[in-house]
């Protein structure tokens, strides 16, 4: 006698079997379906055989076909469609090209049949795990989503599915939104109260795609309480008591965080402080599985990044910094995976092909516990100094960034690499010691300029090359002499306006307090042409930056003559255009700050004392209404009235004549304390 596995092991061959599963006869094609379900279980081979034989196809018909009045055959189908889904992503790409997640979602709205529902819900969970899966279709009809909260009640299994389709459909902020409006906040709620783990995890997984980063969602969420009281956040903070599951402490904490996040919780609220916090410092333990320890990291890592409070309290929480060091020499033998040699001394191709999956995977998997532990680390040295120095002693930590900083196929570690690196660079210790030992502008400089870096890698190096081009970092000078003049004024360019600023912002660094050779060529570089297009530019802090960087052009009075001697008009011209334009008084006091600074040299001066339009200006920001622009005009004359410089009576002559004397006086009277000693220190050059 011919076993059922035999029998379908050999599907392709079976034409009674085949003939059956087409037949007409619904008792025979239920028996057929029965026997074809019970043989894919755990077998990919036979979903190969029943695709390669067109059964797919067959399946949906009995699904949509209203002559089909069997009920058991259609949950049978359903059940028999969701195992083929759990085979590799090819089956699942299969059964995808088909529509079927239209038709079953049909099947859930139209269908009186509970069985049958809960059966198309368990195919459904299974078919919204694929990456690629229509979730749209969820969102088309709006009659959809509340007929999956309807269902919800009916069966545990429909709890589990229904909270794991949600949670796999929520992708983009109209997802979120719209799965709120329709009642799923409260849906979820209620299956947190369930007993049963298997329908809380998936609940609370939902509830932390649905909250982040919508302030609006995460308010509902907040407010959120049943009939006896009990909060939402109560309930979710419940699970992350230690006899939890680790898996439902990480789910719980993360809704915290992203509640935080959200700005509807507190840094100091003790569901944030108390729990959520020290929940992800515990998870974040080697004892922890290497996929619970990265996204426990990674959570960590977003809920302290804007917030130095909670940044000092993670520092000093249970070890994090050596733990989190830890990440950065995992060891993935521990289970001797990489001896898989057979014992007569040869690896048959199954178990090759096993192993180097598995060494991929563990590679993967370390380069994911690197990231993770960078962008903790990031976070830890945002705003603290003394945090950075605990981290800066992390053994090896410099080689493995500058290691990471070069991965160019992974562009996630690179970025958190990056990030790192940017976090650290903002310490004037650090940059004076470790960054004079490790030469990662190297790498930095690469990301810039390689065509494939993304914008986002590309602001963060940038801003990092700003660090490191202070006047104090001993990087500076290396980092000009390979060419960083000519990159920065090449980001100067770019459509995004943060490489635009970052490029601006690395060229003042630059020009600050250093010898007019370095001036000269930046300015030469960037060109008056594109100085004009800078000080236009949509984003107020590029303009800022750009009279950053003429300011710092025309400083010390050798090097103010030299520059003006070359680029004067050019300058001049800027400075009247921001005089001229209807920006903000902070923009305005720059471009005043910047004649105060020609008005100090020796014989630039003659740029605005032979300008009539330029000496008015001044006159008039003398008599403004904004006291710091008052006070820049003020010591621009002071510059240009000094008595002990050549020419002075000269130069006091003509302000007198347009009336500078006069007002000096009037401001002597003026109740601003700064303004008045100003004035005064003026005033007393015409004396």
């Amino acid at each position: 006698m011919v076993g059922v596995g035999s029998t379908i092991m050999d599907v392709d061959s079976n034409r009674t079997f085949i003939d059956d599963l087409f037949s007409n006869d619904e008792e025979k094609c239920f028996d057929a379906i029965i026997q074809l379900k019970s043989s894919l279980i755990g077998s990919n081979k036979a979903k190969n055989r029943v695709i390669e034989a067109g059964v797919v196809p067959r399946l949906m018909n009995l699904l949509t076909d209203p002559n089909v009045n069997n009920i058991d055959l259609r949950v049978a189908v359903a059940y028999t469609l969701g195992s083929i889904a759990k085979g590799s992503p090819n089956h699942m790409k299969v059964l995808l090209s088909c529509d079927i997640i239209g038709v079953l979602l049909t099947v859930v709205v139209s269908s009186r049949e509970p069985r049958y529902v809960e059966a198309c819900l368990c195919c459904l969970r299974t078919l919204f795990n694929h990456p690629e899966a229509p979730v749209e279709l969820l969102y088309a009809d709006h009659s959809i989503i509340p007929h999956l909260l309807v269902h919800i009640p009916l069966s545990t299994s429909n709890q589990i599915s229904v909270a794991s389709i949600l949670m796999n459909s929520c992708k983009v902020h109209e997802h979120q939104t719209a799965l709120a409006s329709q009642g799923a906040v409260n849906a979820l709620h209620l299956l947190l109260l369930s007993p049963l783990p298997d329908v809380q995890l998936p609940a609370l997984q939902c509830l932390a795609f649905l909250v982040y980063g919508n302030s609006t969602v995460a308010s509902l969420v907040v407010d959120s309480a049943l009939e006896d009281g009990q909060t939402l956040v109560e309930s979710v903070a419940s699970l992350m008591d230690r006899n939890k599951k680790i898996e439902m402490q990480l789910a719980a904490a993360r809704v915290v965080c992203y509640l935080n996040r959200c700005d509807v919780l507190e840094d100091d609220d003790a569901n944030v402080v108390y729990r959520a916090l020290p929940t992800l410092v515990r998870l974040v333990k080697p004892e922890n599985p290497p996929q619970t320890r990265i996204l426990a990291a990674d959570t960590l890592a977003y809920l302290i990044e804007t917030s130095p409070d909670l940044q000092k309290v993670a520092a000093i929480s249970n070890h994090l910094i050596l733990t989190i060091a830890s990440f950065l020499i995992w060891d993935p033998n521990s289970d001797h995976c990489n001896n898989l040699i057979e014992m007569n001394g040869f690896m048959s191709r199954q178990r090759m092909e096993q192993m180097v999956q598995r060494r991929e995977s563990q590679t993967n998997l370390g380069k994911d516990m690197k990231r993770a532990a960078f962008r903790v680390f990031s976070a830890l040295a945002a705003t603290d100094e003394d945090i950075r120095k605990k981290i800066i002693d992390t053994d090896d930590l410099m080689n493995q960034l500058n290691e990471s900083l070069q991965e160019n196929n992974d562009v996630k570690l690179q970025m958190a690499a990056v990030g790192c690196l940017h976090s650290l660079s903002r310490s004037v210790q650090l940059l004076r010691t470790t960054f004079q030992d490790h030469p990662v502008w190297k790498p930095l400089i690469s990301i810039l300029e390689s065509p494939t870096s993304s914008v986002d890698c590309m602001v963060l190096a940038s801003s990092t090359l700003c660090n490191l081009l202070l006047e104090f970092s001993p990087s500076e000078e290396p980092i000009v002499d390979n060419g960083a003049i000519e990159l920065l004024c090449q980001l100067t360019h770019k459509y995004d306006p943060s490489l635009r600023l970052n490029g601006v912002w690395g060229l003042m660094n630059m020009a600050f307090q250093s010898d007019q050779r370095i001036k000269v060529q930046i300015i030469t570089a960037l060109g008056a042409d594109q100085i004009f297009r800078l000080l236009s530019d949509s984003d107020i802090n590029v303009v800022m930056k750009t009279l950053g960087l003429l300011r710092n052009l025309v400083t010390h009075k050798s090097q103010i003559d030299h520059v003006m001697s070359l680029y004067g008009k050019q300058i001049m011209q800027a400075v009247v255009l921001i005089l001229e334009s209807d920006n903000n008084a902070e923009v305005k006091e720059q471009a005043l700050c910047i004649l105060a600074n020609i008005a100090d040299g020796d014989m630039a001066k003659s740029f605005i004392m032979t300008n009539e339009d330029v000496l008015k200006k001044i006159t008039n920001y003398m008599m403004h209404t904004n006291t710091k622009l008052q006070m820049a005009a003020v010591v621009c004359i002071y510059n240009l009235a000094f008595v002990e410089e050549p020419g002075a009576g000269e130069r006091q002559a003509r302000l007198k004549e347009v009336g500078v004397h006069k007002i000096l006086g009037k401001l002597l009277t003026t109740p601003d304390p700064t303004l008045c000693e100003k004035a005064k220190a003026a005033h007393q050059q015409f004396a």
